[in-house]
Parts: structure tokens; sequence; C-alpha cells
């Protein structure tokens, strides 16, 4: 019986992600920590720009600096919310929760990005699609 007609097709394997990938897709996450240094919307315009340069030659950056993109517009709205609830104290506490959660989950993403793993962003609108 020959072997070569009964054999099952295999799945293809993805394509291997190189370094230089990895790390912009990394860079897309970190680069959020731009706003804080004083510079206005940074922590949006920076992996917009990343997204724009690199989204018709690195698929797997383009997807991560979209998915940075949506979660820091998610953030910035609901710290337009908690800014609003300031007046009522528990606005306070909103921003101080969200200040936190970017920072862990801004550090969770980079580092599943640097090791070649989309990364999903919890309770994120993902408006840029």
């Amino acid at each position: 019986m020959d072997t070569e007609t009964n054999q099952i097709p295999q799945p293809e394997v993805p394509q291997t992600l190189t370094t230089e990938q990895k790390n912009w897709a990394m860079f897309a996450h970190l680069s959020t920590f731009l706003g804080w240094i004083g510079i206005p919307l940074a922590n949006i315009i920076a992996p917009l720009i990343i997204w724009q340069v690199k989204k018709d030659t690195m698929p797997f950056t383009s997807d991560q600096a979209k998915e940075a993109l949506n979660f820091q517009i998610t953030l910035s709205i609901a710290a337009l919310i908690c800014a609003a609830l300031t007046l009522i104290f528990i606005g306070i506490i909103g921003l101080v929760a969200l200040y936190i959660i970017q920072i862990l989950f801004t550090i969770i993403a980079a580092i599943k990005a640097n090791d070649g793993v989309a990364y999903r962003y919890p309770m994120t609108i993902r408006l840029i699609k």
C-alpha cells in the first residue's frame, strides 16, 4: 500500500515571528507610557503611528499596535468619566484604579508581545479593527 496517498493533510505552520516583529509589537504597548512624560495624547498617538507605519509589513505588530490603541482609547474614555465623577469623590478612586490597570495590563501585554503571543486587553472597546 502506498503511504503517500493515505497521508492526512497537516495544518499550515504559522509564520515564525522575527525578533524585529516582536520588538515592534512590544514597543507599541510600551509607547503608551509616553503620555506620562507630558506629551499630550502620546498614549494614543504613539501606537497609532506604529500601526500606520508597520501595518503593511508586519501583521503581528499591526495587530498589537491596534490592540494597544483600542485599550488607550477605552482608558481615555473611562478617565474622562472618572474626572467628571470627582465631584462626588468616587471619580478619584476610579482614576487611581485606571492608573494601576494601565500599568499592569500594559506590562503584561508588552511581555506577551515580546514572547510572540497576541495579547488581548480585557474590558476594551475595539473601535479600531
